[in-house]
């Protein structure tokens, strides 16, 4: 995928739903309803479910969260009534509107029942004892060995003769099918232990497949128990009791004691501690907390007590956000995925019809035996569904969504976990990117008024602005002037990627960069002598102006932040190309450039310069990303192969609208992305190479009579068992070495767009 607008996830991408089958119905949706299906674990089912819903007057759309077990209905239905009756003629019942309860309460529990263990161990002791009668008497068919076959079959294959049944009746393909018709077919032929052992086989590594399924699915379930139950909450007669969290509202006062994790979001009122923010933001090291700060819940107070005011509700906490995003992501289909669904849809039909032919052509064309031939179109049927291949992109694509969202890292979607492997150069936003975001005055310049007079002017106008050079104007004012009123401003305006403009006392005023006093036709020599002094010096420069002549000039400089040269270095490790775009001047941005290692730097930049750039390294490298605030860089963030939002954590517009969010402001995570991209992106081959390597094995094996019915149960099962489990070590990932440790060298900064 070289860019978000290319190829057929474009739309999907924007929509942030990969996985929408639409269905066109004429008018559009007018409602969305979820439904958790509980008998929903794999593509077998999502494709028997999509087939029979698709046809239903007024539904538009389906979406599958197969990990979740959950069904999303676009429709224009009075009532879900028809599409629940859908789901019922094929064995599924549906729960509407599943509460958050429900999935808490799935995290402690399996998918497979104790009955069901205990059905599975009569099956295979059936299927044992079977196998060893018919070798001691030689007999395979005698009246012991068939009675033993089929009270396996029965208790182990019931499942699976029901599921087939129905997708038969609904002409559908589906592994539960095939299975049916091959054991079916054994017997037939009186191969009683072989039916006996195969249903059994086929049966066990579909339990252990659920298993390993539920692995997944709990590893994004975990995150809800990070967040403790109960809260201790002042009452209005100013006792604290304990009561449930989620009854919590917005405003309460609640404390939290050492050790004890925090229960909802919230900003400190008073006492200090440090909190372990690390199931939130990723952070390796404890953050001080005092009055004012935020606080996060699922994290841990870790040294002293504080109470602190509840500014979120649970379902509304950033940790609810991150579940949900995360969850919404896993229902997005990656490229990959996409590829494997549509050459599903065409390998099983074809391999049911090779089947077909190998039975019936050679005893019919050649004369060859009829039970020969017959048993190997069975083994062709078995190795026919191909699951192994089918399950492997979901288990893997969650595992890696859930492997970063635990290091603060919130990727939307799975085209954008695949997606990240193929960038070649990354993009950065200056402030509150690479800087710190908090600049501060370090330079007066009077040049027509004092010091004091110019000062004035500018405070009066920087206290209408909200950039951040603005704000370290304004707080220099009140540190100097103890807060003294400020003059009003009349016809206040924005200068868009200059500065401001107003009036006081009739007189138009300016406040803004060297492009602002530029366009304005008042550089004077002066001007730019003193302009590229301290823009040498790597600050940036704001200019308090009249319509005639600048007044005074304003040095600002930010700090880098610790981990930005940490984070450069990784990334040209990693052969990927940096650049800094930013609205400060050349001069500026080529100074913080070369302190921190980024290899190309553009300055005066407007948002629409910005874009222009993006278009520029897309045509030049294919896959670029873009890291910033995605307020200014809208456009570009837009416009890149992936856009990174940086400090997300609390930040609802960041969560929601960026293709990977980072929870706090460590760039350090985009390398940490990259290189699981890349890890998620060799698992996938992997489980590809895998899954197709062993059917072509096995369908070779099947032609020359050697396969048998178990071991192609082994192979087909096996496989699918392999490429779940591999997909599952993303769980586990690791960024390299060293890539987390932190400069010892703090770079002073400009301070900039």
């Amino acid at each position: 995928m070289d860019d978000k607008a290319t190829a057929d996830c474009a739309c999907e991408s924007n929509a942030r739903a990969a996985a929408r089958h639409s269905i066109p119905q004429g008018a559009p949706a007018s409602r969305r309803d979820v439904l958790r299906i509980e008998k929903m674990d794999c593509p077998t089912e999502e494709a028997l479910i999509r087939d029979n819903l698709s046809g239903l007057p007024g539904v538009a759309s389906l979406e599958f969260n197969l990990i979740q077990r959950k069904l999303t209905v676009a429709h224009n239905l009075e009532d879900l009534a028809p599409v629940l009756a859908g789901l019922r003629s094929i064995g599924m019942d549906a729960v509407v509107d599943p509460p958050v309860a429900a999935d808490e309460a799935e995290i402690a529990r399996s998918s497979v029942s104790r009955k069901q263990w205990w059905l599975m161990g009569l099956a295979g002791a059936s299927a044992a004892l079977a196998e060893a009668l018919a070798w001691v008497s030689g007999n395979e068919a005698s009246p012991g060995v068939i009675a033993l076959a089929l009270l396996a079959v029965a208790t182990g294959g019931f499942e699976t003769y029901k599921k087939g049944w129905i997708a038969l009746k609904n002409r559908n393909l589906n592994i539960n099918a095939l299975m049916s018709i091959a054991v079916t077919g054994a017997m037939i032929i009186g191969q009683w232990p072989e039916a006996a052992m195969v249903m059994f086989l086929f049966a066990l590594a579909e339990l252990i497949e659920v298993l390993s399924l539920d692995r997944a699915r709990n590893a994004i379930h975990s995150l809800m128990a990070m967040a403790p139950e109960t809260a201790t909450v002042r009452r209005p007669d100013g006792a604290w009791a304990k009561v449930e969290a989620k009854g919590v509202s917005a405003g309460a006062l609640v404390r939290v004691g050492p050790g004890e994790r925090i229960p909802l979001d919230g900003e400190v009122v008073s006492g200090q501690s440090t909190v372990n923010q690390a199931p939130i933001t990723g952070e390796s090291m404890p953050v001080a907390k005092s009055a004012g700060d935020p606080l996060f819940a699922g994290t841990i107070n870790e040294t002293g007590s504080f109470e602190y005011r509840v500014t979120a509700a649970a379902n509304q906490s950033t940790l609810a956000r991150i579940i949900k995003a995360v969850e919404e992501a896993q229902g997005s289909r990656a490229p990959t995925q996409r590829f494997v669904d549509r050459f599903a849809r065409i390998y099983t039909p074809a391999v049911f019809a090779v089947a077909l032919l190998v039975g019936l052509v050679p005893p019919l064309a050649f004369g060859l035996p009829w039970m020969d031939w017959i048993y190997r179109a069975l083994v062709l049927l078995v190795i026919a569904c191909p699951c192994a291949l089918v399950i492997s992109t979901p288990v893997t694509i969650v595992s890696g969504l859930a492997a970063a969202a635990r290091r603060g890292i919130l990727i939307k979607g799975g085209a954008y976990l695949e997606a990240g492997y193929t960038l070649k150069a990354l993009a950065l936003d200056k402030t509150g990117t690479i800087t710190q975001g908090k600049p501060v005055v370090t330079d007066i310049v009077p040049l027509k008024v004092e010091s004091a007079e110019g000062l004035r002017l500018a405070a009066a106008l920087a206290a209408r602005s909200d950039h951040p050079a603005s704000s370290a104007v304004s707080a220099y004012w009140n540190a100097q002037s103890g807060s003294a009123k400020l003059d009003e401003i009349d016809g206040f305006a924005a200068i868009n990627g200059r500065g401001v403009k107003g009036r006081l006392g009739g007189r138009s005023l300016f406040l803004g960069n060297h492009r602002l006093v530029e366009e304005l036709g008042i550089c004077t020599p002066e001007t730019e002598e003193a302009l590229g002094k301290l823009e040498a010096e790597g600050k940036t420069t704001v200019v308090i102006c009249d319509q005639s002549a600048p007044l005074l000039m304003i040095g600002v400089a930010d700090t880098v932040r610790e981990t930005t040269r940490q984070a450069i270095a990784s990334l040209h490790a990693l052969g990927v190309r940096t650049l800094m775009l930013t609205g400060d001047n050349a001069n500026t941005a080529r100074a913080i450039a070369n302190a921190v290692g980024i290899d190309d730097a553009r300055g005066d930049l407007l948002p629409e310069d910005k874009l222009n750039a993006i278009e520029d390294a897309l045509a030049a490298h294919g896959a670029v990303g873009m890291a910033g605030d995605g307020v200014n860089d809208a456009p570009a963030l837009a416009r890149s192969t992936i856009g990174f939002a940086m400090g997300a954590a609390g930040t609802d517009t960041a969560i929601e609208t960026s293709d990977v969010a980072l929870m706090d402001d460590d760039l350090r995570k985009i390398p940490q992305f990259i290189r699981l991209s890349r890890r998620t992106h060799e698992i996938l081959v992997q489980n590809i190479v895998l899954a197709l390597g062993i059917k072509a094995i096995f369908f070779v094996l099947a032609f020359l009579g050697v396969a048998t019915l178990w071991m192609a149960v082994f192979a087909d099962m096996g496989a699918s068992l392999i490429v779940v489990f591999n997909g599952l070590r993303l769980l586990h990932f690791e960024s390299s070495p060293g890539a987390d440790a932190k400069p010892s060298v703090a770079v002073y900064a400009p301070a900039g767009v």
